[in-house]
């Protein structure tokens, strides 16, 4: 053996004893450790290979009287130099350290296992301690999709906090360096969903946009961030329509403005919204050949809801604006004619109605309208059983069509809202709207028959011209003039026949309404039969002379045509004459001299005297009669709250 080999002998065997030497002096340090703190241990820890004074230091007698330092991050950081490091600069950094996240020192466990404080399942909790204010996301993180799938459905690599947020070089999402930035989410979410990432990118506008830099929006603009729920979902459907608006605003205010938005508005899951038209990860220009509003893709979009789809249906715009001539010339023309017709009609029987309001209330003070009724008063027969009948069949069905109609024209509204929900929803108010519709059509074709038989059958005369015809007359005019003279007591009022000028208008205003509204009803119910032979565009007028039309119908009925029969003072709180068919002699004199002339001088007043309502006539009258009157002032009160608010 060589001098050399001899020395490198005596070191080797002087090193181990050295270290035998200070394995010894550790293990008898920490028996002293456990002799004292027995209840501590790191046997189960990411750090079974450190002894105490690997973090603590040398420790002297005295600690046993002072007692050992916290440890601090600096202790931490002699192993953990990097990661240290990357919290320094981190959003984190003097806010949280070490032992805040991967908890107490002497229970740090791996990341990888379920013990750990930052395994997935934990990191909900520790991250929520701090995340706790009321404005805090973590609660919505539990309940959404990713929530569920870890803490319901067990699913271990499902996302949690540092998946997204990143871990010890975590940054604020304003700063462009963040995974959650802006510029870096999609590339974040699409680490798990890498098939839609890359669908986005390349076929989608938004994708695209994002590729070239500009601020177009990202996953977390349409999924939101932390409350990520299932876009199949119901609630995901109905909330999609207002994300897609936050970019594109007025084409929202047009989808709000069509069925289909205002469906959605209320409720309605099965109706169409942006993405079941324009896809969500696919979504392109209309002139690009991929976009599925593409014309040449227009009939397979459009056939997933709509079969049997028409060429001329194809050009429907589901985003028209009626009051853009430049959108389109002609439903533009029809919504023109539509609003002259509610503004004409409306704020001629405002003024006429107030005036005769005041002119009435005046005459009730002046007591012109008391009237002295014998005991035994006789009544007039004014309607038969078959007008009767015929009249609760038009306020049933126009009470059901108003009830399930106007909620979806101002579904914004709140109690439109409330009443769609009593309704059972959009597809069972859908589905009473069209039985009272029919009604509505029965009842239309009824009078028309019988007016033909009473024609043509029975050779009635006078129906068309004279006392009993519902045919506007130059009286007509001459007693409207009279009547504004009257109200502002510039003369007397005009006497009245059997119908007066206001009866007519009712009268004509129900046929009209029939005509206009069924028909666009009906266009709108069969849209793909009725663009058989008339364009796209017509489905679009059809929705403004329908919706316009109906608010006419009802406006004038629960406001007008209740203040002219039941809540002028002459006959407040309500007129029993069209539920009993009689009106007492008295008041017919009154308020039909010249009918009640014509008949004492042909003697044929005899044939139209009757007994007075019974009690049950009359209990029946009231009774029914408060319900339609109710709802029908409620529903003009919501008329009216919605258009001053919208």
């Amino acid at each position: 053996m060589s001098v050399t080999q001899h020395y490198r002998c005596i070191l080797s065997g002087l090193l181990f004893l050295t270290l035998l030497l200070l394995t010894a002096a550790l293990q008898a340090q920490e028996q002293d450790c456990v002799e004292c703190h027995d209840d501590v241990s790191v046997s189960s820890t990411a750090h079974t290979e450190l002894v105490c004074s690997d973090c603590h230091g040398d420790l002297t007698p005295q600690h046993r009287k002072d007692g050992v330092e916290p440890l601090g991050d600096a202790v931490c950081a002699d192993c953990h130099r990097r990661s240290t490091r990357q919290v320094s600069r981190s959003i984190h950094d003097e806010k949280a350290g070490c032992v805040d996240c991967h908890g107490a020192p002497h229970d740090i466990h791996k990341v990888d296992e379920l013990a750990s404080s930052m395994s997935p399942v934990n990191q909900i909790k520790v991250c929520g301690g701090c995340h706790n204010d009321p404005e805090s996301l973590v609660d919505g993180y539990i309940s959404s999709e990713h929530g569920r799938a870890l803490l319901v459905a067990g699913l271990i690599n499902a996302p949690s906090c540092s998946d997204c947020h990143g871990d010890h070089g975590m940054k604020s999402v304003d700063d462009a360096k963040a995974k959650n930035a802006h510029a870096n989410g999609p590339e974040t979410c699409g680490s798990c969903h890498m098939l839609l990432l890359n669908d986005w990118k390349t076929n989608s506008a938004h994708g695209l946009a994002w590729q070239a830099g500009t601020d177009g929006p990202v996953c977390s603009d349409c999924h939101s961030s932390h409350e990520i729920i299932d876009p199949s979902s119901p609630a995901s459907r109905l909330a999609s329509a207002s994300k897609c608006g936050n970019c594109h605003t007025g084409f929202l205010n047009t989808f709000r403005g069509s069925f289909h938005g205002k469906a959605n508005n209320l409720g309605f899951v099965d109706g169409a919204t942006c993405a079941d038209c324009h896809t969500p990860h696919q979504n392109l220009p209309a002139d690009d050949h991929r976009s599925s509003v593409h014309p040449d893709n227009l009939t397979q979009t459009c056939s997933n809801c709509h079969e049997d789809m028409t060429e001329a249906m194809l050009s429907f715009d589901p985003h028209n604006d009626p009051t853009d001539p430049e959108d389109n010339l002609y439903v533009y023309l029809i919504w023109i004619f539509m609003t002259g017709l509610l503004i004409g009609v409306f704020s001629f029987f405002g003024l006429h109605d107030l005036l005769y309001l005041q002119r009435s209330l005046v005459g009730v003070l002046r007591g012109e309208f008391k009237e002295q009724r014998p005991e035994n008063e006789q009544y007039v027969k004014r309607f038969s059983k078959m007008n009767i009948r015929l009249h609760v069949m038009i306020v049933v069905t126009f009470l059901l069509l108003a009830l399930t109609g106007l909620p979806l024209k101002f579904h914004d509204a709140d109690w439109a809202q409330t009443l769609m929900k009593l309704l059972g929803g959009v597809e069972s108010s859908r589905l009473i709207h069209r039985l009272a519709a029919i009604g509505t059509f029965a009842y239309a074709l009824f009078h028309l028959g019988n007016l033909f038989v009473r024609w043509a059958i029975k050779r009635e005369r006078g129906m068309f011209w004279g006392p009993n015809s519902m045919v506007p007359q130059p009286k007509d005019i001459a007693d409207i003039l009279a009547n504004f003279r009257y109200f502002i007591y510039l003369g007397k009022r005009p006497d009245s026949d059997r119908w007066n000028y206001i009866e007519k208008f009712d009268y004509l205003a129900v046929f009209w309404g029939v005509m206009i509204i069924g028909l666009s009803g009906l266009m709108l119910w069969y849209p793909m039969f009725f663009t058989s032979f008339l364009p796209g565009w017509s489905i679009n007028a059809a929705y403004v002379v329908h919706s316009d039309e109906a608010l006419l119908a009802t406006g004038f009925i629960f406001i007008f045509h209740f203040f002219h029969t039941h809540l002028r003072p002459e006959s407040f709180p309500m007129d029993t004459v069209i539920f009993t068919g009689k009106m007492s002699l008295t008041r017919f004199k009154s308020e039909r001299p010249l009918e009640y002339q014509r008949l004492v001088d042909n003697n044929e007043l005899q044939d139209f005297l009757v007994a007075p309502p019974t009690r049950e006539e009359r209990r029946r009258a009231y009774f029914w009669g408060t319900i339609f009157l109710t709802v029908g002032v409620l529903l003009a009160i919501g008329i009216i709250l919605a258009l001053l608010t919208q």
